[in-house]
């Protein structure tokens, strides 16, 4: 038998202005331009521009004013009027469960030949019988991004008989496998990186340094990628000014030969300040981007339908149909006004806090002055919650006196130093920077010699912390940093 019983629950639920304001002010300039185009040509009740005779807060407020001083507002206009009691507009009950991840996320790719195209187009011009082109072109088919052919010769002997009906003995692959080599960019087809770095230095003038290098890469390139330089004197019985002119010949290649074609290249998008920081008379002045602050209002030729509906005496169907249009371009253009005046001040008061906060690096440039900060330290001095300041900081950049950064940058963890202080971990990070960089090449410095130079100037941090901030800076350990 079933029972049926009332239950109360408190939930919490986004309504679509809220999640509409946190889409906005994730956006960095030249996407909110995006989207604030996309308004307009979707919405025709909003327009952009000053409103001749209204302000930009009356523009949406008051949708007409009369002869008579009789202000009608949207807002009076009773949609119950032109229903029926089982009809109900579509927007009222459109609901508000989507994440607000919900983006479409897309990567322009630039347009024109692709790369393995490329390839197969300089086939043409060698000369091959049938069945050398088919085999050409299936390995130009498995070069990939980088420039290289990652799969056994055994295993593309396989997929071409199982494939392609051809059967071939390994041999015959790699004569083949040569012609592919010989296409351009230099280096492409090869198996390996030695193999990469050789075929380049083969198509290179014949000099005593390139024959070095050529057979270091060939007979001692496990020794060569170590860094190895001692061993590498004692196999070659060379000296070490020999030595170095074969490294520079090898550091002049590139290891990636299929990143170099310009047609697999992705567009690159230009950053566009979303804030300026000047320093004015030894004050900070901080200002928002303009282009995040555009005119916008309410169609007045919108308004006037919307009363001309209002005082027709017959509503038919059509015209119910009409004014819920309206009524729904309205709302939709008061709310994203809204939306925009709440993004321009969220925008301005969460950098403004960061600005301050940071006022002595803003002030000098100086990293070693940057504070610690983290995100909920800007969240409760501008009482906004931590995820709000984090769609600011994580896709915005701001243009200071020494340079345009992603403002997620001023933010970093804390570590007391001896005596007791509070000091940024990017403090650190720069005086590890400068050691490093400082040190003597010949004879790099451990991470535990790091450790200990560190903790000399008052930053006892163990060798295990010295090795991941070294590798956040992408710098490699002391044996890849060694120079002759």
């Amino acid at each position: 038998m079933l029972k049926q019983h009332l239950q109360f629950k408190l939930s919490q639920k986004l309504s679509p202005q809220q999640i509409q304001l946190m889409k906005l002010i994730q956006l960095p300039t030249q996407a909110f331009e995006q989207r604030l185009k996309q308004e307009l040509e979707e919405n025709p009740a909003l327009e952009s521009g000053k409103e001749e005779s209204n302000t930009l807060d009356d523009a949406y407020e008051d949708s007409y004013e009369d002869t008579d001083s009789e202000t009608i507002t949207a807002d009076e206009i009773n949609i119950d009027d032109y229903l029926s009691d089982d009809e109900v507009p579509d927007y009222r009950t459109q609901t508000s469960n989507y994440s607000v991840d919900d983006d479409e996320k897309s990567v322009p790719y630039a347009s024109g030949t692709s790369f393995n195209q490329h390839l197969i187009n300089q086939l043409n011009t060698a000369y091959l019988d049938d069945e050398e082109w088919a085999i050409a072109e299936f390995l130009v088919g498995s070069v990939d991004e980088s420039g290289y052919i990652r799969r056994p010769l055994p295993d593309i002997m396989d997929d071409l008989a199982f494939t392609q009906n051809i059967y071939v003995e390994e041999d015959k692959i790699e004569s083949v496998l040569k012609t592919v080599q010989e296409l351009d960019p230099p280096g492409v087809g090869a198996r390996s990186l030695s193999e990469c770095l050789t075929l380049q230095l083969k198509r290179k003038e014949k000099t005593p340094s390139i024959d070095l290098a050529i057979s270091i890469l060939d007979k001692s390139f496990d020794q060569f990628s170590k860094k190895h330089y001692s061993k590498l004197l004692q196999k070659h019985h060379i000296s070490e000014d020999e030595l170095k002119s074969a490294i520079s010949e090898i550091e002049k290649l590139n290891p990636k030969p299929g990143g170099s074609y310009a047609g697999n290249t992705r567009i690159i998008e230009h950053i566009v300040p979303d804030f300026s920081i000047k320093i004015v008379e030894g004050q900070l002045e901080l200002t928002l981007n303009g282009r995040n602050a555009p005119e916008l209002h309410v169609s007045r030729d919108y308004s006037n339908m919307l009363e001309g509906y209002k005082n027709a005496k017959e509503k038919s169907k059509s015209q119910k149909d009409t004014v819920l249009f309206i009524k729904q371009k309205l709302d939709a253009a008061k709310w994203f006004i809204d939306a925009i005046k709440q993004r321009q001040q969220t925008l301005y008061v969460t950098m403004s806090t960061i600005m301050n906060y940071q006022r002595d690096y803003f002030l000098s440039g100086d990293e070693r002055k940057l504070r610690p900060m983290i995100l909920k330290d800007i969240a409760d001095q501008i009482n906004m919650d931590v995820s709000t300041v984090s769609r600011v900081a994580n896709s915005k950049y701001v243009d200071t006196p020494y340079g345009t950064k992603l403002i997620k940058e001023y933010f970093s963890e804390s570590m007391k130093n001896e005596q007791g202080e509070d000091v940024s971990t990017k403090e650190i990070k720069k005086i590890l920077e400068t050691v490093i960089g400082e040190e003597e090449k010949k004879k790099p410095l451990t991470d535990d010699k790091l450790a200990k130079i560190l903790k000399e100037r008052g930053y006892p941090i163990a060798r295990r912390t010295v090795a991941k901030y070294r590798e956040q800076l992408g710098i490699p350990v002391a044996r890849l940093r060694k120079q002759i």
